[in-house]
């Protein structure tokens, strides 16, 4: 491609709504432009790095066995209904009406049309097994969409599904889709961890997650100093160490604390530490029953252990109007004791404590000395997230943090859409069994946006050599010296006729900016043809290093070739 008769910008200051580097960047290179909260365009440079992505996911997808499909993107309403999802999607689908006043959605996900495409199909055992896929637009109503291409409200994904007559025939297929994953990853040259994971809104026997790291990641990525395990923060263990305090237990007792009412302030207040406390949390249970949450005052209620424990949706803060309701007092003075009105779940660490401090449901006081005798927990089980100095659930070691961007997963459904949908084939014996099922998600524009968050500089993006929007750039120094012009263009030819894709700068702009453009778009290699050309030299300088080197013009074809295939 030569720059000067086509769509090439960028921008010399970084972009105001931009809360991510990779969002930055990509904004200023030129490859997106945001049309509103959450939803870019995507511009030739950035389409071209897409598509890469894309071919590798498709070229790793077809190796491995899996065909593939399109799904229309507006489905009727009534078939998330059917599967029992649509209550768990909620707000987050965006809905709307035909002119028959027919309910339809954008798609968020396809389980449920992969179920009902894979009935064309699987009628009888002999069927089987088979793997489909497609690369789609998905939409989502994010509440706060943020981060750039990380957390939007319209993205392009690769969802792929496994259907086979048995949970052996579905490991076979999972571990072909977790190799290919691998290898997509690989390719991409992303820094990756593979996690266990909350199987979530899509349900099923199991849920990994592989996590691109970086410090903008969403998600908790929790690993080992000693061992191999790795987990999402969401479901890892909070292992239950020790036994039940030795302590006697002491008499209940009613303290008032005027204006203290947070952890920090009552543990102030009574000369503790926040571990000495237990939290009660009341939250709101999928739109409906109120519950109240004991966690130790130094720990955090984990909302996907709570959901799992409770099998609900989802968990909600209760209104200040409810807390106060529910507890007679202000917010902040909630506690077990005399709690009536709802179920009280507490965390199994809270079973080894004695003579510790809750609120009194009263204003402004506080019990201190209470013991498990002092209220009925309906409830107990591991609800507080894993922190720092918690040891491994597998070998005992210090856990460690690291945050990531979810940019895949991999979920052995089993049989939870096959049965809602009715997707049946007949087994040996000429009876009708459900189909077992996978599915397997990649994000391509979270790929491309981590990527850029773990391969870029000061001067901007470093794209590796399979995603780079081009391979080369020609650089001219000069636009009036025709002798640069010249060579320029002959190694432009030349380069092309090798299917080497190349850009040439050949715009009427000093040689400063066409360098700072170069780099902020981050392509791999680029070859400066200036004042040296007349002694039969260019420059060549390979992107993300410091020096560059001379090389004849007469080499530097076979020169860039070596190092674009190595």
């Amino acid at each position: 491609m030569k720059l000067s008769n086509s769509f090439f910008y960028t921008l010399r200051e970084d972009a105001k709504d931009e809360d991510s580097r990779s969002g930055n960047l990509l904004v200023r290179s030129g490859m997106i432009k945001k049309s509103s909260a959450g939803i870019y365009m995507l511009m030739p440079m950035g389409k071209r790095v897409l598509k890469k992505i894309e071919d590798i996911v498709r070229e790793e997808m077809d190796k491995a066995g899996s065909q593939e499909l399109l799904m229309p993107s507006m489905i009727l309403e009534d078939v998330y209904v059917k599967s029992g999802r649509r209550e768990v999607f909620g707000s987050n689908m965006f809905t709307l009406k035909d002119r028959y006043q027919k309910d339809y959605v954008l798609g968020p996900t396809h389980e449920e049309l992969f179920a009902i495409a894979a009935s064309m199909k699987g009628k009888s055992y002999k069927d089987f097994p088979y793997n489909l896929y497609q690369i789609q637009t998905k939409y989502r109503d994010e509440t706060r969409p943020r981060y750039g291409l990380i957390r939007v409200r319209e993205f392009i994904m690769k969802d792929a599904y496994s259907f086979d007559i048995d949970l052996d025939g579905l490991h076979t297929s999972y571990m072909k889709m977790f190799h290919a994953y691998e290898n997509i990853f690989d390719r991409l040259s992303l820094n990756y961890k593979i996690v266990k994971a909350d199987t979530g809104a899509m349900g099923g026997l199991l849920s990994e997650e592989f996590q691109a790291i970086c410090e903008i990641g969403e998600d908790v990525v929790v690993g080992c100093e000693h061992c191999d395990f790795s987990s999402n923060m969401e479901i890892t263990e909070v292992v239950d160490e020790g036994d039940v305090s030795s302590e006697t237990e002491k008499t209940l007792q009613m303290v008032e604390t005027p204006n203290a009412k947070t952890i920090e302030e009552v543990a102030a207040f009574f000369h503790k530490e926040p571990k000495d406390f237990v939290k009660t949390l009341l939250y709101q249970v999928d739109g409906k029953e109120i519950v109240a949450f004991l966690v130790r005052g130094d720990r955090e209620l984990n909302e996907a252990k709570a959901c799992k424990l409770l099998d609900a949706n989802g968990l909600e803060l209760a209104s200040f109007a409810d807390v106060e309701r529910i507890t007679k007092a202000k917010v902040g003075f909630a506690g077990p004791v005399h709690l009536e009105g709802v179920r009280i779940i507490m965390d199994r660490q809270i079973t080894h404590m004695k003579n510790f401090i809750v609120g009194a449901n009263q204003s402004d006081y506080h019990y201190t000395n209470v013991n498990l005798k002092d209220f009925h927990a309906d409830m107990v089980g591991d609800i507080t997230s894993v922190t720092d100095g918690d040891k491994c659930p597998k070998c005992g070691a210090k856990l460690t943090f690291d945050k990531g961007i979810e940019v895949g997963n991999t979920f052995k459904l089993g049989t939870k859409y096959a049965k809602s949908l009715n997707l049946q084939y007949l087994d040996s014996n000429n009876q009708l069994q459900p189909v077992v099922m996978g599915s397997y998600g990649i994000g391509l524009e979270r790929c491309m946006a981590a990527i850029v968050e773990q391969h870029n500089d000061a001067s901007g993006i470093i794209w590796p050599k399979a995603v780079a929007p081009y391979q080369v750039a020609i650089v001219i120094v000069s636009m009036k010296d025709e002798t640069q012009v010249k060579a320029a263009n002959d190694l432009y030819e030349m380069l092309q006729s090798q299917g080497v894709e190349v850009l040439l700068d050949d715009r009427s702009e000093r040689p400063g900016v066409k360098f700072k453009d170069m780099d902020l778009i981050g392509i791999p290699f680029r070859i400066t043809v200036g004042r040296g050309i007349s002694e039969g030299n260019v420059e060549f300088k390979i992107r993300g290093e410091t020096d560059s080197v001379n090389v004849l013009f007469t080499e530097i074809k076979e020169y860039v070739c070596k190092l674009i295939q190595g």
